[in-house]
């Protein structure tokens, strides 16, 4: 795990950081697939993902613990531009208007907010939505079926003013928030959510074989 100094100091140039929030329970290659994306198409130096101690709008049953969700979030980063960090723990912050806040005070840094469509059509359900969107650029990443729904949103209306051309995206992380890209690619297969349906499916024909 490669933790960011404790006291950032300014540097030559700022380190252009895109940021993937999110519970990693757990990672997988399409938590990887966009992050490679986004240095190549955003001009990115590197990718945190932030693993959340606990996502608000997410149940704590079936949540592995922290630590567990970190080790698994390396093993598939793979990168070195790819950095694994429980950030929000060392912050003592829990919601993503408050990290980006603190985040928007570090010297030597540019940040944009890396998410997937369906998190913006859900974004209005998030504490101070509109804080995120004000405090830090953010890049929407295509997910199919959600890509229509978040497009047409209360998000993406709110703030139809600050949305950027895709063809602008380069730039996008030295803009001046409020400022978004939508960002079409070739959809991932995986899901976090279909990982844990596997395991505990797999789960359930051990134990089976086990009582006989």
């Amino acid at each position: 795990m490669i933790e960011p100094p404790a006291e950032p100091q300014p540097a030559a140039h700022a380190l252009r950081v895109g940021l993937l929030g999110g519970s990693f329970n757990p990672a997988h290659e399409g938590h990887r697939y966009i992050s490679l994306e986004a240095l190549k198409r955003l001009g990115l130096d590197q990718v945190w993902w932030l693993v959340s101690p606990h996502n608000p709008l997410k149940p704590v049953a079936g949540m592995a613990s922290l630590a567990e969700r970190v080790a698994g979030a390396a093993r598939i980063a793979r990168h070195p531009r790819l950095r694994v960090l429980p950030l929000e723990t060392r912050l003592g912050t829990r919601y993503t208007a408050d990290t980006l806040a603190r985040l928007a005070r570090w010297p030597g840094h540019r940040f944009v907010w890396l998410m997937g469509a369906d998190n913006l059509a859900q974004l209005p359900r998030w504490h101070r939505w509109r804080d995120v969107i004000e405090t830090c650029p953010v890049a929407i990443f295509e997910r199919h079926p959600y890509s229509y729904e978040a497009q047409v949103g209360a998000a993406a209306r709110s703030f139809a003013a600050a949305r950027r051309s895709e063809a602008d995206a380069g730039g996008l992380v030295m803009e001046a928030a409020p400022a978004w890209v939508f960002m079409r690619m070739r959809p991932h297969p995986a899901s976090a959510t279909a990982i844990r349906a596997g395991i505990a499916v797999r789960q359930a024909r051990s134990d089976q074989g086990e009582a006989r």
